[in-house]
């Protein structure tokens, strides 16, 4: 690898995993179920008569025996599965911010991602104020369902008093969080960030809309074959919930309390398409950006990355146009895969859920499959491992995250 740029800032690495997917609801799920490649989509209840009507929820998740019943009531579903992949984030990472002898509070950051907010809660609500009027309306709506009460909640959690904030770059929210994370560790800010992206926004209105912009998967006789990222027959992509974190830490911080580091989070790029609200720019030049940028501030050469994890959302436009920046960057030696699959795209919390897979493919030395790959289009000229796992060794990673709005965020990680 070439010197990193700005070498005199802290190296960042990552100290803990937390995950709740539709895969599953722990880091050792989630991982079985991405190296399977077994699909997660299926019909949903709630979603009776519409025109798409399945997704991937996360299976067997109960907020009552997580919260209790009185604290579950008062947090929507996207605050709940943050709350529950922060601890098992901070259990991994060994860290209590509500013990001085684990770290100073004061210097342990939050930062997450989110898109939409708490709008299980705000459809509830608006339910209520037609049905009933105005005294109907609980006075809970606004701290449940507004999209910066995620990261507040978390510290309230776990005691951490350092910067706080959300960031809301779509469908790169999470990887935007982590790489925000990253600055303020290295700026000298935090000695500890809490990051990572969280949503559940598979309500009746949201799926309506997402269905009517036409960027859904209409294949509902046979569901579980619906995400199929890079196929010849993909058709859009599937709605998914979840939440992943990451517990961050300057090298020198997780050294002097003896953590176990899983992987180094070596660059991160952000970049914009200024193109289109919700297509990609066709020549993807801003993701080339973005790109370019994480390579160069990790101080990767492209040709020195071993595996990617694809943003790769099974729509005919994103797929295509991703696959044509990676050739053009890293070449064809990378072994490419999309765990949205599996997974479904969980929208502000894919990025951090796909980082943590990437932490994990650089640990285990594997790619999971990229499923219901049958045939890869043949316009697509990258690596993507399909139907079984890739066993290589794997140095350098990179993660991709691409939003409505031309937002894009790339994240790279490379072994401790």
């Amino acid at each position: 690898m070439t010197p990193t740029r700005g070498s005199g800032a802290p190296d960042v690495v990552v100290t803990g995993l937390g995950l709740v997917t539709p895969a599953g609801v722990g880091v050792a799920e989630t991982w079985s179920r991405a190296l399977s490649g077994e699909p997660t989509a299926a019909p949903d209840p709630e979603l009776d008569g519409h025109t798409v009507d399945f997704s991937c929820r996360v299976p067997g998740y109960d907020p009552v025996a997580q919260f209790g019943r009185r604290r579950a009531w008062r947090l929507d579903r996207y605050v709940q599965l943050a709350l529950t992949a922060t601890r098992e984030a901070l259990a991994d990472s060994g860290l209590n911010p509500q013990d001085a002898r684990s770290c100073d509070a004061t210097r342990v950051g939050v930062v997450l991602g989110n898109a939409l907010g708490g709008t299980s809660t705000f459809e509830q609500q608006v339910r209520s104020l037609h049905e009933a009027g105005p005294q109907a309306v609980s006075p809970m709506l606004v701290p449940m369902s507004a999209v910066n009460m995620v990261s507040g909640y978390v510290a309230m959690e776990v005691g951490a008093r350092g910067p706080n904030l959300v960031t809301a770059t779509a469908c790169a929210s999470g990887a935007t969080a982590i790489g925000v994370a990253r600055d303020m560790l290295r700026s000298g800010a935090c000695d500890v960030v809490i990051t990572g992206g969280t949503e559940s926004s598979l309500t009746p209105t949201v799926m309506a809309g997402f269905a009517r912009m036409g960027a859904l998967s209409r294949r509902r006789a046979d569901p579980a074959a619906a995400s199929r990222p890079f196929d010849a027959d993909r058709d859009g992509f599937v709605a998914a919930e979840g939440a992943g974190v990451l517990v961050l830490e300057t090298a020198a911080h997780a050294r002097s309390r003896g953590a176990r580091v899983r992987a180094r989070l070596g660059g991160y790029g952000a970049s914009a398409d200024a193109h289109h609200a919700t297509a990609p720019d066709p020549e993807g030049r801003g993701a080339e950006l973005a790109i370019r940028a994480a390579l160069d501030s990790a101080g990767v050469a492209p040709h020195e990355v071993d595996h990617v994890n694809a943003h790769g959302t099974s729509t005919p436009l994103n797929d295509l146009t991703e696959a044509h920046v990676l050739k053009r960057v890293l070449g064809s030696d990378a072994v490419v895969t999309s765990t949205k699959g599996v997974t479904g795209h969980s929208l502000g919390a894919a990025g951090a859920i796909e980082a943590a897979l990437t932490v994990l493919a650089v640990e285990h030395g594997t790619v999971p499959p990229t499923a219901n790959l049958d045939s890869l289009d043949a316009a697509i000229e990258v690596e993507v491992a399909a139907k079984t796992p890739r066993e290589l060794p794997i140095d350098v990673a990179m993660s991709n995250s691409f939003g409505f709005g031309g937002q894009n965020a790339v994240l790279v990680f490379t072994a401790a």
